[in-house]
This record gives C-alpha cells, structure tokens and sequence, in this order.
C-alpha cells in the first residue's frame, strides 16, 4: 500500500497520466491503477477486502493462535 501511495505522488508530481505511464513501461494502465491503489498484491488486498466487509482491522483478521 505505503508502495502503490509512492508510486502516484511521483506519477502525479510529473504530471504524468495512467496512459502516458502506460506507454512508457510494459504494464497497462488498470494494473497501474491496481499498484497504486494496493490491489495487485492479491494476498494483502483480500485480507484487506475482507476486514473491510467486515468491518474489523485487518490485524483482527490475523489475531489467532495456531
């Protein structure tokens, strides 16, 4: 997340646009978006999506004894 926060304020900081970033390296534009918004990584962004539905902290998620 604190990667994808970095990643557009210096994309927004250039002035630089999704597609403009998009033709300037190998990824398309939504999975720019999808960095930058804490997305792509898959593992991190359902625990997320889950304690968000929920309604609970995502530590809360993971606060079990094993």
């Amino acid at each position: 997340m604190i990667f994808g926060t970095n990643l557009k304020k210096l994309r927004e900081a250039r002035g630089i646009s999704l597609r403009e970033l998009e033709s300037k390296c190998d990824l398309d534009n939504s999975k720019i978006s999808k960095i930058e918004n804490g997305k792509f990584n898959i593992q991190l962004s359902t625990i997320l999506e889950l304690a968000k539905g929920l309604g609970v902290k995502p530590k809360d998620l993971l606060d079990f004894d094993m």
